[in-house]
């Protein structure tokens, strides 16, 4: 045999060897892929009592608002509150200069007097003429002339008595009070100020009920209630949740936003809440159910689709579901779950229909 056939076939046998050891690799990596096997948690789904809801951005504002304004002219004497003073209805706040007012109430409770007087002297002259008229005294002629400013006298008379109640009406206008029962949120005026008839003097707010605004979508709108329980917090209180009901729903919906407005009423007896604070609101729209829930980092989304991995048998299978609402760290789910199945919660990502996992403990 020459040298050239024996290196042929030692190149042979090589090539031989190669192919063999690489087929032998390729199976050997075949086989760990298909029995690869990943690690999940699982959560079962859960039924659990919940409250349908939405959820929106509102901010308070106070139930009343009034501006107090002078009705007199005249110059301010007297200021008895500042920002931020709690009054109550009727309460005085300031005092217009009365000097002037006062004497019309004098000169008109005066001109009262003697138009009382004159009337009265009338009148008894009245009843004399008709004594002697009846007994042919006096003509009827003197009878009527009597009777005649006798009307005149009672005419005058009660335009003094108009005239007293004008000007005692105005006097007490001198006295500016509060029309309702809140806190001073603005004094516009200083001691000494010359004011005229319709000068914003104060202005008042009421607190001890406040109005929560916020609007919900158009979607939500049809789910409203007057009536139905809203919930809320503020940044000036973390972790204190207050309440109010659904007192408003507005008739429109703003064609910009194709929201609706929506207004809650909320007790603030203790003044902790402040007009024009933001409020993260729930407002809930009926009463609990129960539903199936899973954590909401359970889910999967596939474009339109949502889909979770179920463990059958250490295998992991596709399950599409339709979700709801979310509640905090949970998910409602529809339909495609029932109670107590194995969610997969962790490691989900890694997961395609069939594959084979080891559920940590």
């Amino acid at each position: 045999m020459s040298y050239k056939s024996v290196r042929y076939g030692v190149c042979i046998l090589l090539s031989l060897s190669s192919v063999l050891l690489l087929n032998a690799c390729g199976k050997k990596e075949t086989k760990q892929v298909r029995e690869r096997v990943a690690n999940v948690r699982v959560q079962p789904a859960e039924k659990r009592p919940l409250r349908p809801f939405v959820e929106a951005v509102g901010n308070l504002k106070a139930l009343e608002e009034v501006t107090v304004s002078s009705e007199l002219d005249g110059i301010i004497r007297n200021i008895r509150v500042d920002d931020g003073t709690v009054v109550g209805r009727g309460d005085a706040l300031a005092t217009i200069a009365d000097r002037e007012y006062d004497l019309e109430v004098k000169r008109s409770a005066a001109a009262l007097k003697q138009a009382e007087a004159t009337c009265d002297n009338i009148r008894l002259e009245y009843q004399r003429k008709e004594a002697l008229y009846k007994e042919e005294l006096v003509t009827k002629q003197q009878l009527e002339d009597v009777s005649t400013r006798l009307s005149l006298a009672s005419s005058e008379c009660d335009r003094a008595k108009l005239g007293l109640s004008l000007a005692q009406e105005k006097f007490a206008k001198t006295k500016v009070s509060s029309p309702l029962q809140g806190i001073i949120k603005e004094k516009k005026i200083s001691l000494g100020d010359y004011v005229k008839n319709g000068t914003a003097l104060f202005s008042v707010i009421h607190t001890a009920t406040l109005k929560l605004n916020f609007t919900v979508t158009e979607q939500d709108a049809g789910k409203i209630r007057s009536g139905q329980e809203v919930s809320f917090q503020t940044d000036s209180a973390p972790g204190k949740i207050y309440r109010g009901r659904v007192s408003v729903i507005y008739p429109h919906l703003e064609e910009k936003t194709r929201t609706l407005m929506v207004e809650a009423l909320v007790p603030n007896h203790d003044h902790s809440l402040k007009p024009g604070l933001f409020a993260r609101v729930t407002l809930y729209l009926g009463p609990a159910r129960d539903s199936i829930v899973i954590p909401v980092n359970s889910v999967l989304y596939d474009e339109t689709k949502t889909k979770v991995f179920i463990i059958e048998n250490n295998v992991a299978r596709g399950r599409e579901v339709k979700i709801g609402a979310k509640y905090g760290d949970l998910l409602e789910i529809i339909a495609g779950l029932k109670e107590k199945e194995p969610v997969v919660s962790v490691g989900q990502n890694n997961l395609a229909e069939g594959v084979k996992v080891n559920v940590a403990r």
